[in-house]
């Protein structure tokens, strides 16, 4: 897998947004898989400290185990998506059931129609099912951060070299990618900025 996603790949699956075109220095920054009752937690901390703003792509069932991690992070500003009910992978399920997963996760969001595909997995059919009815949103960065001996340091560099107006920065929320990210994600936001970058949640 690649830490920056070829164009060649982004060309050949337009309809889904790898990252923001803009003019502006601004990033977009992103935590799959929660809630997470020890991870969330710490990440909204961090991200209040250091005043920016996230999307969460969640799960449903974690969302309906966990509602009040749902509400903290709407509370404290942040947007929400759809990372399905079940994180099913579309390239292993027919495409009626992964439209119904998604849908059963939907009816717990808010009306801002993100959804992040599970592992990035899904077909064109499944794509071309969901796409006039949502912003499909992969990434441009991937940190890796999920990886069992990755060192902190590498899931840093992944990002701070690779970053570029517009790019949409993949982490996890979930208690894999916790002990990874939990040494370095407040430096990461502080070099980003450093570097110039604001940071956005809006889509």
């Amino acid at each position: 897998m690649f830490v920056k996603i070829p164009k060649i790949i982004q060309r050949i699956y337009p309809s889904i947004t790898w990252n923001k075109k803009s003019d502006q220095k601004e990033i977009w920054l992103t935590f799959d898989d929660g809630p997470d009752p020890k991870a969330t937690p710490w990440i909204l901390k961090t991200l209040k400290e250091k005043e920016i703003t996230a999307t969460f792509f969640l799960i449903g069932e974690k969302m309906e185990e966990f509602p009040e991690l749902v509400q903290k992070i709407k509370k404290e500003g942040h947007t929400i998506g759809n990372h399905s009910y079940s994180h099913i992978n579309g390239w292993t399920c027919n495409t009626k059931k992964y439209i119904a997963d998604v849908t059963k996760c939907q009816a717990l969001m808010p009306k801002n129609y993100l959804f992040r595909p599970p592992y990035g997995k899904i077909t064109r059919k499944q794509i071309n099912k969901l796409k006039n009815l949502y912003n499909i949103v992969l990434w441009d960065i991937m940190a890796f951060d999920f990886q069992k001996n990755i060192k902190p340091q590498k899931i840093q560099n992944n990002i701070i070299q690779n970053i570029n107006k517009g790019s949409i920065i993949v982490l996890h929320n979930n208690e894999k990618s916790y002990a990874n990210i939990k040494p370095i994600l407040s430096e990461t936001i502080e070099k980003i900025k450093k570097s110039g970058f604001k940071f956005s949640s809006t889509w």
